[in-house]
Formats: structure tokens, sequence, C-alpha cells
């Protein structure tokens, strides 16, 4: 069984790029928007990330060649900053959500920013891996009642150096086992915890 190594890091702290700012407080402006609108049917789990904590990982993570290459995927993409943050760090970025809403206002994010992204409609866990995901647990908001995004790529998790997430206290394990049975050796898993701040693991 292919095994996660915990990799030392911990990432400097950077002046954010006009550019960045620019697309981080326009992110801010469309989430404050997206709750808004959808105030009376929220959508579950839908929680977003340190954004600035994000792009001085992937920042560093490139600085430091620490990926076996530039192939980036989000599980979760939410409004689609952490895939967009990577694809301005010279990521092949792509963000996958399974909530339409959400693709949409991706979409619209990194073409009103001139970023080149793909953002995939559907599920990031693979039709043969779904029993990972134990939908009866009370704190489990992963949805795989959608057909998996890889179709639409016509890429698999293994095409991956670089995958980002952020999982709730009872999918880390999930996510992790996931990402073990899944992604290619020497890949890199970046993980956010709130006030943990990021992991960085590799397959080994």
């Amino acid at each position: 069984m292919a095994r996660l190594k915990t990799i030392p890091f911990d990432p400097p702290s950077l002046v954010l790029p006009a550019r960045i700012r620019a697309l981080l407080d326009d992110a801010d402006e469309r989430i404050d928007s997206f709750q808004f609108d959808h105030r009376d049917t929220p959508v579950a789990a839908f929680v977003p990330s340190d954004f600035v904590l994000a792009y001085e990982a992937l920042a560093a993570i490139a600085s430091l060649n620490l990926a076996p290459g530039r192939r980036f995927m989000e599980w979760g993409s939410g409004v689609g900053v952490v895939t967009c943050l990577a694809a301005t760090l010279g990521y092949d970025a792509v963000g996958i959500e399974i909530e339409d809403d959400l693709v949409e206002v991706s979409r619209e994010l990194a073409a009103d920013h001139e970023i080149e992204a793909e953002f995939v409609a559907g599920s990031f866990v693979p039709y043969d891996e779904v029993d990972l995901f134990d939908l009866t647990g009370d704190f489990n908001w992963v949805r795989t009642d959608a057909s998996t995004a890889y179709e639409d790529l016509g890429l698999e998790p293994d095409d991956f150096d670089v995958v980002y997430c952020y999982p709730w206290p009872g999918e880390e394990a999930m996510s992790e086992e996931l990402f073990a049975k899944c992604c290619a050796t020497g890949a890199l898993l970046l993980s956010f915890h709130g006030n943990e701040g990021v992991k960085l693991r590799r397959r080994m």
C-alpha cells in the first residue's frame, strides 16, 4: 500500500503582487454575493480556505521545485480562487467542483482576470473509490452523487503533480487514502486545516 510522507513545510510570507490582491478582493466580493444570493438555500460545506496562505504555499512549492511537474488539481474548488492562484504561478491548473453554480462563478472569475484555468463540474472521487467515503458519517460532506469529473477532463488523478484540498475534520483520513490510492508516486498533497495551517505530503 502506498504511503504518504510528511514534508516539513512552513511557506514564507510574501508581499502579494497587485494582480493577486485584485483577484482576492474580487473573489471576496463574489463569495459574499454568492452567499447572500443563496442565503435561503446555502451550499453545504462551502467554506473558503485561507487564500493568501494557499498562494504562499504554492509559490514555495514552485520555487523549491518540490513537485515532479506543474499539473495542479483542486478537489472541491468552490469559487475557484486557489485554482486561479495556481495558474498565476505557472501551474497547469484544474478545479473540480460538484456544485454547478460554483463552477459558473469560477469560470467567470478566471475569465475576468484573464487567467487560464479549467473548471469541471462533477465529483473528484473516481467511481471505483466511492466506497472510501462513508456518507453516513456526521462530519462527511463529500458528495459522490455526480459523474466523475475525470471523464470530462480526459485525465486521471495520477496525471497530476499537486493536489490541493480543504477537508472537513471527518474527511481528512479519507482524503489522504484517496490520494494514496489514486495519485502518482512523487505527487504532492497540499491540504488546508484551518488554524493548523497547511500540511504537505508526498506519495511514496
